[in-house]
């Protein structure tokens, strides 16, 4: 039974210390030095705890299941919780044909920024919109370009940092704010 509760606890323990490294990857890569520390801090000592119980019991292999599910799950967790979290700034490239007016006003109505270039695609004029929003507001800017035009060829790219200029930004909670 000790040795059952012990593997569960190493479960539960991979389950928080996977997640949080993908979470401290993520502010890693954008630089945010602080968060990043604190998470890997309390990243380690779960990770520290969770070892010791494995070391504890070498010969249990109820541990090593426990660990590797709870590193599996763990790391579909972390995944959800990614994109739930969703932080940073993305550019959409959004290319259509011909006259992008309707497009460029439906996107600026509903509070998204755009950069509209006139361009020349192989089949003729294409308008080239540029759109800097938060990582978490790109799917319902999505829908919205794909509802006015479904063959729009669109590009999606990490933006490091995204100052001035008028980008749209929503809060983690729902709702919108300008």
């Amino acid at each position: 039974m000790e040795l059952l509760l012990s593997a569960l606890l190493v479960f539960a323990l991979r389950l928080l210390d996977v997640p949080l490294s993908t979470v401290r990857m993520l502010y890693m890569v954008r630089g945010q030095r602080g968060v990043a520390a604190a998470l890997a801090f309390f990243e380690a000592l779960i990770w520290l705890v969770a070892i010791t119980r494995v070391f504890a019991h070498l010969t249990s292999p109820v541990q090593y299941l426990g660990w590797a599910l709870g590193f599996a799950v763990g790391t579909a967790l972390g995944m959800g919780v990614e994109g739930w979290l969703a932080p940073g700034y993305v550019t959409l490239r959004i290319i259509t044909r011909g006259s992008a007016r309707t497009l460029v006003d439906r996107l600026r109505g509903a509070g998204y920024g755009v950069t509209e270039v006139e361009g020349r695609g192989l089949e003729g004029p294409v308008a080239v919109l540029y759109v800097v929003v938060q990582r978490r507001s790109v799917r319902p800017l999505l829908r919205l370009v794909e509802a006015h035009d479904p063959k729009a060829f669109i590009t999606l790219e990490q933006t490091q940092r995204a100052r001035g200029g008028h980008v749209r930004e929503r809060p983690l909670w729902g709702g919108v704010r300008k």
